[in-house]
């Protein structure tokens, strides 16, 4: 289960994982959003919390949590969770199916994986 390669693609804004000759690119938002911590998960069984604006949140650093996990620092103040590496292949085989849900979801609240932005106006 663990990575043979870990990439930070920075102009693609993925994180990609290799497993023996297969690679997967998981995007930014799609980690930040399926995070595993308390935070997004809840405390119990149907707990979690949608997480929604975050289409633009970068991964700004990495860091390893032993030999089991990855903590993702992401720039909007998200670094709690650790991503281990039984998750992490998790979420590479069933991205698709994980997006979809996550984006059925965003569109039944009513909300979007656009940031609310406050527009300034000059006086």
């Amino acid at each position: 289960m663990i990575p043979t390669g870990i990439k930070v693609r920075k102009a693609s804004r993925c994180l990609e994982l290799t497993y023996g000759d297969e690679s997967f690119q998981l995007p930014y938002e799609f980690l930040r959003v399926q995070s595993p911590s308390a935070e997004v998960r809840g405390h119990g069984v149907g707990n979690d919390v949608l997480q929604f604006g975050k289409k633009d949140v970068n991964l700004v650093r990495i860091d390893p949590a032993g030999n089991y996990a990855l903590k993702l620092v992401f720039d909007d103040g998200h670094d709690s969770g650790l991503y281990d590496w039984v998750y992490l292949k998790h979420l590479c085989d069933n991205q698709q199916t994980l997006w979809d849900t996550y984006l059925q979801r965003l569109n039944d609240a009513g909300k979007s994986r656009e940031a609310q932005q406050i527009n300034f106006k000059a006086l």
